[in-house]
């Protein structure tokens, strides 16, 4: 059956309704025109001769490997000749790109290449020194070596003081010996350790003379540079099948009694000199450094996740119709339905806020990075806080709104075709890779501990934390107006006094002769939720100075409707959820509720004629979304049904399994 070129005829009357320049809206959420026009160039260019996705659901585990192997090192020769044409020299298209988007189009299975590209070659260059990258590094960006980033073993994970994996230094051979000395201390997870890579930077504690003096970056060969083969000493292969990125080639890694030379710890800023003498970081988070770097690329890929997944369901909600309002009127678009818009609507004001304060935050990386390299050190609390905080709640709020957003496309949301299955596993992967969100909100608690004692002590605060002085200098919370300022304070007023509380009961425990530690495990619920207000605080003022701020005057006076609309749903959406806490500290009475509950329904009836336009907006290519509900064209039957001829079982009418199982069964008089 052929697929019909026409746009299916509500998709068609849906975008004919948008009240803003769909256009408009592109270049903003791309930051510009030229950037939008530049995806579309290299879209076009990338997209000509690509396999079908839908094969891989149906090769075994090996065949995915294989497959996206094959696919991984094509997209990075497209990618880097791509580079060379457009930015000569550059490095940052290639790299940009083997984790966006274009990634997923390209190598639909995942990639094995993926931490080669965003860990590896990032660590040599930020924390090895000029001799190292020149050595390592420059064989690494060319892809004369494949390397990973070997950090998490099978049983430690996020808190990485309690790694196991030994790096003790021999003066008289002038080498590390590494171990993993247990089967608890193995490397466990790192993409591409499988089969895929033969170089790794191996997180392990350093030990002079049996004195432990902290975790430090080791590049260790893995495997022979010509056969591939294992070298002595390493245990080496894949950990087996996960619910989710089948080609991405996770491997374990066990080091006996491997030497590697001194100089393959990487000293940019701690060292170990001939002697054994160890000369520390200026700063000991600097280790951690590219962890942090990711946590921000995280924020925005998952960002993107959510948005495909809202883009495929608003799609879909507009072409699906089914349960009729008025029993005497045709079934109408289930997004006609309120309970679907209160699904989907939120999903998409919540992809946009976090497209717009996940940029603010690798803004932040960025000037913390040229800081760092001048020797300044004084923005990454704040900026490791922050990622922390976002990384945890962008993760949290993308995995289960996809999850939310694929319950409402029905049964079939959960055909393999639909892609919302692939876009939850890559989604919630993310709430536990690099930093398990749990603990990562445990982390943002105790800076705000200390932010508190920082605050009654009368000290100036980080920028992203400031309000908790101001918001403490309130004996109560201002009048009540309802506006947007007074809904975003309303999550700093919860935040703060959170903070107040957790601060309270932590010190009280200290008092009952708890010891730090176990005052603040006792203390970990408060902590937590603290530390979750604290970052849906700063993603919501994001939103308010965007839409508030001096950008504003840039836009079309339609453009900022629509997103005045957005953010007013976002807040309203955003303080109900927190409601619980909110009533905590503040006074409100039933008109108010009543008042907020009627905003909400009027916003969503506000922007029920632009959700398809938006996600339009978004600029998924179909080769991107990946999906048979939701291509640009709208024409969901034609294009599940062509699936389900693709499949392995329907090439025979009749199977050998009948003849094999079925006919005898049925045959036995059971």
């Amino acid at each position: 059956m052929s697929i019909p070129k026409d746009i299916n005829p509500d998709l068609a009357k849906e975008r004919k309704s948008a009240t803003f320049d769909v256009e408009e809206f592109s270049a903003w959420i791309y930051d510009s025109a030229n950037l939008l026009q530049m995806k579309r160039l290299i879209e076009e260019e990338l997209y000509k001769d690509l396999d079908d996705p839908i094969e891989l659901d149906y090769l075994s585990y090996e065949d995915i490997y294989n497959r996206g192997l094959k696919h991984s090192v094509e997209a990075v020769k497209k990618l880097r000749a791509l580079q060379d044409r457009l930015h000569p020299g550059g490095s940052e298209i290639y790299p940009t790109l083997m984790g966006g988007p274009v990634a997923m189009a390209l190598m639909p299975a995942g990639t094995p290449l993926a931490v080669h590209v965003v860990m590896f070659t990032r660590a040599l260059r930020g924390q090895g020194t000029p001799e190292q990258y020149e050595k390592f590094g420059r064989r690494a960006d060319n892809c004369e070596i494949i390397g990973t980033y070997a950090q998490t073993e099978l049983g430690h994970g996020t808190y990485l003081r309690g790694l196991e994996t030994r790096a003790d230094y021999d003066r008289q051979a002038d080498e590390f010996v590494l171990n993993t000395p247990t089967l608890t201390s193995y490397k466990w997870w790192p993409g591409g350790l499988g089969q895929t890579v033969n170089y790794c930077i191996v997180v392990a504690q350093l030990y002079i003379d049996n004195e432990p003096l902290g975790v430090q970056l080791f590049v260790l060969q893995v495997r022979d540079e010509q056969t591939h083969a294992p070298l002595p000493g390493i245990d080496i292969g894949d950990i087996g099948k996960r619910i989710g990125m089948p080609g991405v080639n996770n491997g374990y890694l066990g080091l006996k009694n491997v030497r590697i030379p001194r100089t393959n710890m990487l000293m940019k800023n701690a060292k170990v000199l001939p002697d054994g003498t160890f000369v520390k970081s200026p700063v000991s988070q600097l280790t951690y450094f590219p962890m942090v770097y990711v946590r921000c690329m995280v924020v925005l890929s998952n960002c993107i996740f959510h948005a495909q997944a809202v883009t495929i369901t608003t799609r879909y909600s507009a072409v699906r119709r089914q349960s009729p309002i008025n029993p005497n009127l045709p079934e109408p678009q289930i997004l006609d339905h309120l309970t679907q818009q209160m699904k989907v609507v939120p999903e998409i004001a919540a992809v946009i806020t976090y497209r717009l304060a996940g940029g603010k935050l690798y803004k932040m990386y960025v000037q913390t990075a040229k800081a760092v390299n001048r020797g300044d050190y004084s923005r990454l609390p704040e900026l490791h806080a922050l990622a922390c905080a976002m990384k945890a709640s962008c993760t949290y709020d993308s995995a289960f709104g996809i999850e939310r957003l694929r319950l409402s496309c029905g049964g079939h949301g959960y055909l393999a075709s639909a892609n919302l299955g692939n876009l939850f596993t890559w989604a919630t992967a993310a709430c536990t890779y690099e930093g398990e969100n749990s603990v990562l909100y445990l982390q943002v608690g105790r800076i705000l501990l200390k932010t508190w004692a920082d605050v009654l002590a009368g000290k100036q605060l980080m920028p992203t934390m400031a309000y908790l002085s101001e918001c403490a200098r309130w004996s109560e919370f201002p009048h009540w107006s309802g506006d947007w300022m007074c809904l975003v304070q309303a999550l700093q007023f919860a935040a703060t006094n959170k903070t107040r509380i957790a601060y309270k009961n932590y010190n009280e425990r200290l008092k009952r002769d708890l010891s730090p530690p176990e005052a603040s495990n006792a203390t970990g619920i408060e902590l937590t939720q603290a530390a979750e207000l604290h970052g849906r605080a700063f993603v919501a003022n994001t939103f308010y100075e965007e839409v508030t701020g001096s950008s504003k005057a840039k836009r079309s006076a339609s453009l900022n409707k629509l997103l005045e609309d957005l953010l007013e749903l976002y807040l309203i959406h955003t303080v109900q959820r927190h409601m619980a806490d909110i009533l905590r500290f503040i006074r409100l009475t039933e008109d108010h509720l009543t008042s907020l509950q009627s905003r909400l329904e009027t916003a969503l009836a506000q922007l029920r004629p632009n959700l398809v336009a938006i996600c339009d907006g978004f600029d998924f290519h179909d080769k991107v979304l990946s999906s048979v509900l939701g291509c640009y064209d709208g024409n969901v039957y034609e294009r599940i049904f062509e699936a389900a001829k693709k499949s392995p079982l329907n090439k025979k009418v009749v199977p050998a399994s009948f003849e094999q199982h079925l006919k005898p069964f049925m045959k036995s008089n059971l």
